[in-house]
């Protein structure tokens, strides 16, 4: 018997697509190419946020998905992250799933995964990508967290092409 759920569908397709329109903001602002979204449990947009390595001084642990976690647990109580949904260019690192889980988001949807991020990326100062899935790290935890994805790979992949190549030549 299955339960019908009052919640919206979300399309998380175009939902993932406007993350990476963010990534590609933070891209052009001279920022590492990484963009999220926080989706509240209606499918409104309630927060996004680019790349912070150079915006936030050279801060290594800025990345998008900690940043916007961090504003998020500072702005909404745990009752309601947990009906919302991170959306990321890229699968959060086991710091950002840290952050995620500790700040009480309930879903994760991404594009490309960490596993290719770090093929793609290589050994760049930069970007030492580690090869540890998200759900490695919420599985450790005492609640869950759902998690979609690599969902649209291809094109999450296509955000970093090329731009770690050049960052080394800076």
């Amino acid at each position: 018997m299955s339960v019908a759920s009052d919640k919206p569908a979300l399309d998380h397709e175009a939902l993932l697509r406007r993350a990476f329109a963010v990534a590609l903001q933070a891209k052009a602002a001279g920022d590492h190419p990484f963009g999220a979204i926080l989706v509240d449990g209606a499918g409104a947009v309630i927060m996004e946020q680019g790349n912070g390595f150079t915006a936030e001084g050279r801060d290594m642990t800025a990345h998008a998905e900690r940043l916007i976690a961090t504003r998020a647990s500072k702005t909404y109580a745990p009752a309601f992250l947990a009906d919302c949904t991170l959306y990321s260019s890229a699968e959060p690192c086991a710091m950002c799933a840290g952050a995620i889980y500790w700040a009480g988001i309930g879903r994760v949807v991404f594009g490309q995964s960490e596993k290719d991020l770090k093929a793609q990326t290589g050994d760049h100062a930069e970007n030492p990508t580690l090869d540890l899935p998200c759900r490695a790290v919420f599985a450790a935890g005492q609640r869950p967290v759902e998690v979609i994805g690599p969902l649209l790979a291809e094109e999450a992949a296509a955000l970093q092409s090329g731009f770690w190549a050049e960052r080394a030549k800076d």
